[in-house]
């Protein structure tokens, strides 16, 4: 009787069991990749897309515009894009309102240095193609380089909604500068590790966790943190870094009620005792 109750759901069409798992709470729904490897399939489906590094962020935009929330298999949830020569940008939705945006794919670029600039505030969102059904609370952006700067700040920037960024192992990355009137609480920074220039604008900010190469790290409001983790066991990013230039970072975690630290980013030299 089981194998007769299986055998007929694995004959039914993807739409129909598509249309099945629509009908379902969240946790639920994505228990059914757990069935077989028939329900796998249908949530590990990619849309493979082929264009120019030019066409990244409307690519971007229908790709979140056709994810409908109620309705997760109704089209797919991982998209991979290819652009220039060898390169590939892979972007997944999750649960909970997250994204995951990944350009480590043929990334030949990682030496050059640049600068990114995100401004998560409706007078810096530009037009977009087609107006977003998914709203990105939670942002996963790893492996940016020289090449896919702009793009990646044109992207992140008219992400109004995003609550929590991510941003990990860009290398080449040398300046940093985010911008949020409200929305954005929680801010991770993990292996950027040429960074020198970390300028916040982001006067709700709840938590902070940063790991790699101390920056100059420049708050322009005193934050109420709940919680901070620091890790700057790699030292300062800069030669000439000095005691004072860690007085702003003092001022990000001043009042944060729970505070981690990995290693005193100082020490005394015995010669000069």
């Amino acid at each position: 009787m089981e194998d007769s109750v299986e055998d007929l759901f694995n004959n039914l069409p993807d739409e129909i069991l598509s249309c099945i798992v629509s009908f379902l709470p969240n946790e639920s729904a994505l228990e059914t990749s757990l069935i077989s490897t028939r329900w796998r399939d249908l949530w590990n489906q990619v849309l493979v897309i082929h264009g120019t590094i030019e066409d990244i962020t409307g690519v971007v935009a229908r790709f979140l515009a056709c994810f409908e929330e109620h309705d997760p298999l109704k089209h797919p949830r991982k998209l991979q894009f290819h652009f220039a020569e060898d390169s590939a940008l892979f972007a997944a939705i999750a649960t909970n309102n997250k994204l995951l945006l990944d350009f480590s794919a043929g990334n030949k670029e990682l030496q050059r240095h640049y600068e990114l600039q995100f401004k998560l505030n409706k007078q810096h969102i530009t037009h977009q193609p087609v107006p977003p059904s998914f709203l990105v609370k939670t942002l996963y952006l790893k492996s940016v380089c020289y090449l896919t700067s702009e793009v990646a700040s044109s992207i992140v920037s008219n992400l109004e909604h995003l609550e929590r960024l991510i941003i990990i192992e860009c290398s080449g990355l040398q300046s940093l500068f985010i911008e949020s009137e409200t929305k954005l609480h929680k801010l991770t920074i993990l292996d950027c590790l040429q960074l020198k220039s970390l300028h916040l604008r982001t006067s709700k900010l709840k938590s902070f966790q940063y790991c790699g190469p101390l920056p100059l790290i420049w708050p322009e409001s005193h934050f109420n943190l709940s919680d901070a983790i620091l890790d700057f066991r790699l030292g300062p990013t800069s030669s000439d870094f000095k005691a004072q230039d860690f007085n702003e970072t003092l001022l990000t975690i001043k009042n944060s009620q729970v505070l981690t630290l990995c290693e005193w980013t100082f020490e005394v030299s015995e010669k000069k005792w």
